[in-house]
């Protein structure tokens, strides 16, 4: 089981909380400036989110690779009436999720220096306030906190997306909080049920302490398997509704479409990984029987999403639907190497939420970029830019290879370990899942021709300019860590090892009260994903 590792044993600050309330803190000290001085809120919020990577850096400086152990934990008493503490903490599989939020909180800042020109002040505070938010989800050791970050987030994106959005703004803006909004009141549901599970056996056991939310105190707990059934039908709702999968991300496409080009990068490269996290750091571990029970029915539903992401993304004609619904068919990819159940499958799928933040926040600071200068994105308008934007090309050449998983660059090794993953599961998921990938370079391939090969043929492309060096340096850093992980991601994959190890070997030793079905064991015992 998780260990501990409190942060006085690493470093003497409290970097887990600076890292949550350095953004919180900017916002409200911008919220004490007048809206006139655009410019130097601008290089405020830039400056804050900055100093939240460098601090993320020393966090990873001051990581201890060879341990599962929760590390930098810090824990105060908050509502001790029904168990409630301010418990914070990451290993591994949180370590490169929060550097990724840093990471892309920065450029996503960057991104919007020209193209955010009215609510300056306004827009800033909820950037801000979102990357704190999304920070608190990923260093919860609380179900209480982690409930309380997971419903933070929603405030700032429904008014990222409703105030500078696009012409359907409200509409998406609607569907977004209507969906996640449901998904977060079930989700308290399976909360309470794990809660009230503790409380039965802290009655039964004569325990000191018979309320509590401590996640790593409900990891000592088991759950009867009846019990588990609904609780993880529970959950799954509400984080399935997060990553999407289908039939639950019909909100999605509106909202990418709808939302500014920085909302879209936060949107893609880090919030939907709070859907994927939550089956990984909750579902998972605490429900280990359900979760077994349930592969098959992950397992299909994830290459629906793979295949249907990838068809529906050939039909569209505006640029950032394709992009989206490549999000839909990516994180399939991602929830089918969870669901493998064996370390190559889960650190696969550990590796890909990163990869696929890295590759769509590329390709959205792309879409935006264009759009910026001709305030289209339909691909009729566009063709040939490859004349007139060398730099833009060359670096969409290569996010476009890394999304289509050209070995080298950095899908390439997860998607690699996700397929060894399903394949060791079940030979068919890891042939359809390879028919998703040739689906994906299909559409993508197919849009960088229609997008940059052949002649200008609309004399409208022949007037623009190329990257200028603040879009540049927007997309470099990524570009870098794209080749990088692609080339060598051994230090990416030795940090999660410990935890996904110690994961599963949680999954295979933690004992459940009841068979899960006792009806169904001959149908389990003849299915090669249940063996």
């Amino acid at each position: 089981m998780w260990e501990i590792i409190p942060y006085k044993q690493q470093i003497s600050i409290p970097i887990l909380s600076l890292l949550i309330f350095i953004p919180v803190s900017g916002a409200l000290l911008i919220l004490f400036i007048d809206r006139k001085r655009a410019a130097f809120i601008r290089y405020l919020t830039f400056g804050i989110t900055m100093l939240n990577f460098l601090l993320s850096l020393f966090l990873l400086n001051n990581f201890r690779s060879h341990t599962a152990s929760m590390q930098f934990v810090e824990q105060a008493d908050w509502i001790s009436s029904i168990g409630a503490s301010y418990k914070l903490g990451i290993d591994g599989i949180s370590l490169w999720l929060i550097l990724l939020t840093t990471f892309l909180g920065a450029i996503s800042v960057l991104s919007a220096w020209e193209a955010i020109t009215e609510r300056v002040k306004e827009f800033s505070v909820c950037m801000l306030i979102l990357e704190g938010g999304i920070l608190g989800v990923f260093m919860a050791l609380d179900l209480f906190l982690f409930y309380i970050f997971w419903e933070i987030m929603l405030v700032p994106m429904y008014f990222l997306i409703g105030v500078w959005g696009g012409p359907r703004r409200l509409y998406a803006t609607m569907k977004f909080f209507l969906y996640t909004l449901f998904g977060s009141l079930v989700l308290i549901i399976g909360f309470l049920g794990i809660y009230f599970n503790y409380h039965q056996y802290a009655l039964t056991h004569n325990l000191v302490q018979t309320f509590t939310f401590d996640l790593l105190k409900l990891y000592q707990v088991p759950i009867s398997s009846p019990k588990q059934l609904w609780i993880f039908l529970v959950l799954f709702v509400g984080f399935a509704i997060k990553v999407p999968m289908v039939p639950f991300h019909t909100w999605l496409p509106d909202a990418h479409v709808e939302a500014p080009t920085a909302a879209s990068v936060v949107l893609a490269g880090v919030l939907l990984k709070m859907g994927t996290y939550g089956f990984v750091r909750f579902s998972l571990p605490l429900l280990p029987s359900a979760s077994r029970y349930f592969v098959p029915f992950i397992a299909v539903l994830a290459i629906i999403g793979i295949l249907y992401g990838g068809v529906v993304a050939m039909a569209q004609v505006d640029i950032k639907k394709i992009v989206a619904y490549s999000s839909v068919s990516h994180l399939g990819f991602v929830m089918l190497g969870i669901f493998a159940l064996n370390k190559e499958g889960l650190q696969g799928g550990l590796l890909q939420m990163i990869n696929h933040g890295l590759c769509s926040g590329a390709l959205f600071l792309l879409v935006g970029i264009i759009y910026e200068r001709r305030h289209t994105r339909l691909i009729s308008e566009f063709g040939g830019l490859s004349k007139q934007l060398p730099v833009f090309t060359f670096i969409f050449t290569i996010v476009t290879l890394a999304t289509i998983g050209f070995p080298g660059l950095n899908s390439f090794v997860g998607e690699l370990y996700i397929l060894v993953g399903a394949y060791k599961v079940n030979m068919l998921y890891a042939s359809l899942a390879t028919l998703g990938v040739l689906v994906g370079a299909f559409y993508m391939l197919y849009l960088y021709q229609r997008l940059i090969l052949g002649k200008i043929t609309n004399p409208k492309n022949s007037q623009l300019r190329d990257l200028s060096f603040r879009e540049i340096m927007t997309l470099v850093p990524i570009v870098v860590l794209i080749i990088w992980i692609g080339l060598y991601p051994t230090p990416f994959l030795r940090l999660t090892a410990p935890s996904a190890e110690n994961l599963l070997h949680i999954m295979q030793t933690q004992r459940s009260l009841e068979p899960v079905v006792a009806q169904n064991s001959v149908a389990e015992a003849s299915n090669p994903l249940m063996r």
